[in-house]
């Protein structure tokens, strides 16, 4: 069966997608990023079937297994095949490197958590992809599979950025960091469909990656079998002592990068309570424990921040918002308050830094990882977590 006339009618949610597609403003050309999952998959059938002239596009990252590799490639391509559409595969694998391997590994040494992922799409995916499609095909647009969604604000002529219908894939959190031009030139065509409902699009297309299984891990994990393997390929061990925050020493490690903030489970310690990772001192080596009763933290500064939704505000601005610390944590209140940039901030041209104090303490506060903030489904804006108290 040809995935760009499926011989059954589509489902009531392909059928909204459709129509959305078909009426979306402007001219219909669109290179697809294409990492040979089901929902790229499908993002390219329900735009040809829709009536846009698609190229499908797949950046090569690494050599080797995983989803961003050989395996992806082939499905990709085969993908292409049946839609009869052109596919084109660019090497990116220098820049991956840069961006996201070495920068990962300097956060682990310096005894962050990073967070690749908003990282990749702005730096690697998304900016990269439409400056190729534009210059080599001359296409002003590209699409992915993302359960997420963009608006034109008519009254403040920004385009906002939000939620997926579907909550246990909205991936609105991962690309806060995107600009505002990027955002003018992207479609999420799978923004309000679940995921059963792409799975059985892709089933009545006829895709061959209709029951492709899902990585659970991040691609660098997948690709060296765990996040642990590929911290060991990179960093040597280095033996620290776990300490209670009055520097009692209660155990032993071979290495921070394999620590989390908040962690509990996998400590290696034995002790009359449950104990709780609060920091990682990369000076000393040290990773620091606490009972739950001393692990929340009532507030955190976050810098390098991306306002989406609404303009940079200026220091002193303060509201109330919707958190998300991690992308697997619910939304929590807090109070949130502009202050001024700090000196890095302004060198990396990203001049804008907050002060988050939460209504209630939190336990996974993690230096590296982003702090998204929301009104609703609305994404206002998010940036990286520095420090938290």
């Amino acid at each position: 069966m040809s995935a760009t006339t499926p011989s059954i009618a589509a489902t009531s949610a392909g059928a909204q997608a459709l129509e959305r597609l078909q009426a979306w403003p402007g001219e219909h050309r669109v290179a697809v990023g294409l990492s040979g999952g089901v929902d790229s998959s499908l993002t390219a059938a329900l735009l040809v079937e829709a009536g846009w002239e698609i190229e499908g596009l797949t950046l090569w990252l690494m050599s080797g297994k995983g989803a961003c590799c050989a395996e992806g490639l082939v499905d990709a391509a085969g993908i292409c095949e049946q839609l009869g559409v052109p596919h084109h595969i660019v090497d990116s694998r220098d820049n991956f490197a840069r961006e996201i391997v070495e920068g990962l590994i300097e956060g682990y040494q310096a005894g962050i958590t990073p967070l690749p992922c908003s990282r990749c799409n702005r730096s690697v995916k998304f900016g990269p992809m439409l400056e190729w499609a534009r210059q080599e095909r001359g296409l002003e647009r590209v699409a992915t599979g993302h359960y997420a969604r963009i608006r034109l604000d008519e009254t403040t002529g920004r385009w906002k950025l939000l939620r997926g219908l579907d909550t246990r894939k909205d991936q609105s959190y991962f690309l806060y960091d995107l600009n505002q031009d990027v955002l003018s030139r992207v479609v999420f065509p799978l923004g309000e469909l679940t995921k059963p409902d792409t799975r059985r699009e892709a089933s009545r297309h006829g895709l061959r990656t209709a029951e492709k299984p899902e990585s659970q891990d991040l691609c660098l994990a997948d690709h060296h079998g765990s996040m642990r393997a590929f911290l060991d390929a990179y960093l040597p061990p280095r033996q620290g002592e776990i300490v209670l925050q009055d520097s009692t020493v209660v155990g032993h490690h071979d290495g921070i990068e394999h620590f989390t903030i908040g962690q509990r489970k996998g400590l290696g310690v034995a002790w009359s309570e449950p104990l709780h990772v609060v920091r990682l001192d990369a000076a000393m080596n040290r990773v620091v424990v606490a009972p739950r009763a001393e692990a929340g933290r009532a507030c955190c500064e976050v810098g390098a921040i991306n306002w989406v939704s609404i303009p940079p505000p200026a220091a002193g601005f303060s509201r109330r918002v919707e958190v998300q610390v991690r992308y697997r944590s619910g939304p929590v209140m807090a109070d949130l308050t502009c202050i001024e940039a700090s000196d890095a901030d302004i060198a990396g041209q990203r001049p804008h830094r907050c002060q988050l104090r939460f209504d209630e303490p939190q336990f996974s506060i993690t230096p590296g990882q982003a702090a998204v903030f929301y009104e609703g489904e609305s994404v206002l804006g998010g940036g990286l977590i520095q420090n938290s108290f």
